[in-house]
């Protein structure tokens, strides 16, 4: 296929955190406002003037210092985060809102207040407490944290309007945004797709990571490019899979992956499309605030919730994934050390495979890609199967 216009522009804002439209945006006198997990709403943070970038460190290999502070046997992804904190890579950020989503992220959010390392005038971070269960009374709770800990701030510190109107104008400018990426993917679930898995890895990301206002031009620009690009006289690839999991911000993993012949048609994990590209509906009678707090405690699957209603809508949205997307099996990705991922992958591969008969491939990985040829063995390996099991149908 011909190369899309902007892809190489996208992964060259995929190198910092501290981007070319980032520098922009500050440079306007915009506020940037970092987060880690789809527990804060991306769409409060971008109200007024503010904008939000979701925290990755790119080519972070080797998180020494944050490793001094968290200790080796804690999430690789938190360490290297609070590693390119120390070294100054966000120091554009005017806050942090952070979330209790796991012991590891606090402990990295609570360093992120006591050490300083981000020097930025009047720089703070907040930590939610969110809620580990979907019922209304967690949801009432979730909403009391949000107001507490995310629009007060944003009020009080940084002067933000968070009225009704406000909120209003934010959703419609996010489902914007999520309504063109979500489209893009969509053309995964052709029997041959005129886009990668990769490339889309790419085009979610920067999305996530830009302003949103200032990436929505390049984005719609590639809609129109991949609605008229013309995919390979034959389907490149040997199989289809979901890819499940916790962070995965590296588009080189999912490179990785295609490299051994299967197609990433569909992302849930942290930093995916799934969820995170869903648009916010306000329900008759409903005010801006309860949709939002409503639409992301719902389409929340994060590992945390332990209840039974999250557990199976984890699994029956997935399922629809590997039908809608016609996947032949599913790749779940865990964080080394990462608690929840780790049950997660262990009893939802069962499910999958022993209740569905969907082939399923589990794995653990460092933040880094280090040991990219165990991981390829592995892979080639699932793709070989998954063609033998094709064969025997």
């Amino acid at each position: 296929m011909k190369d899309l216009k902007h892809l190489i522009y996208f992964e060259n804002l995929l190198q910092e955190a501290n981007n070319e439209l980032v520098q922009k945006a500050v440079a306007e006198g915009r506020q940037a406002l970092g987060y880690n997990c789809y527990y804060i709403p991306e769409v409060l943070l971008n109200l007024g003037n503010c904008f939000s970038t979701r925290l990755r460190a790119p080519r972070c290999t080797s998180p020494d210092i944050g490793t001094y502070y968290m200790t080796q046997r804690t999430c690789p992804y938190v360490r290297s985060i609070l590693e390119r904190a120390i070294e100054g890579g966000y120091n554009h950020l005017s806050a942090l809102f952070g979330s209790e989503s796991c012991a590891a992220m606090e402990r990295m959010e609570e360093q992120l207040y006591l050490l300083h390392p981000i020097k930025h005038e009047n720089f703070f971070v907040t930590i939610i407490d969110p809620p580990m269960k979907g019922d209304e009374t967690n949801l009432k709770y979730y909403k009391a944290q949000i107001q507490k800990h995310i629009l007060n701030p944003m009020k009080n510190a940084l002067g933000v309007d968070v009225s009704e109107e406000a909120m209003r104008r934010a959703i419609a400018e996010f489902n914007e945004l999520a309504e063109t990426v979500t489209a893009i993917g969509e053309f995964r679930k052709l029997d041959n797709p005129p886009i990668t898995g990769y490339e889309f890895h790419v085009i979610q990301l920067v999305s996530e990571v830009c302003p949103h206002d200032l990436i929505l031009p390049y984005l719609k620009e590639t809609l129109a490019e991949v609605k008229k690009r013309k995919p390979e006289p034959k389907f490149p690839f040997r199989a289809r899979v979901v890819l499940a999991g916790s962070e995965i911000d590296d588009p080189d993993f999912t490179k990785l992956i295609e490299g051994c012949g299967a197609m990433v048609v569909a992302d849930r994990y942290c930093f995916g499309s799934f969820p995170s590209r869903e648009t916010i509906e306000i329900l008759p009678g409903e005010t801006a605030f309860d949709a939002i707090c409503r639409h992301y405690l719902h389409w929340n699957q994060c590992a945390r919730f332990m209840d039974g209603m999250k557990i199976d809508q984890r699994h029956t949205e997935l399922l629809k994934l590997v039908k809608e997307f016609k996947a032949d099996g599913i790749i779940y990705e865990n964080m080394k050390f990462c608690e929840f991922w780790s049950y997660e992958k262990v009893l939802a591969s069962h499910i999958m495979s022993a209740e569905n008969g969907i082939p399923c491939c589990t794995i653990e990985k460092e933040y880094a890609l280090g040991s990219m040829g165990q991981l390829r063995t592995r892979f080639q390996a699932f793709v070989e199967s998954l063609e033998i099991k094709k064969l025997g149908e």
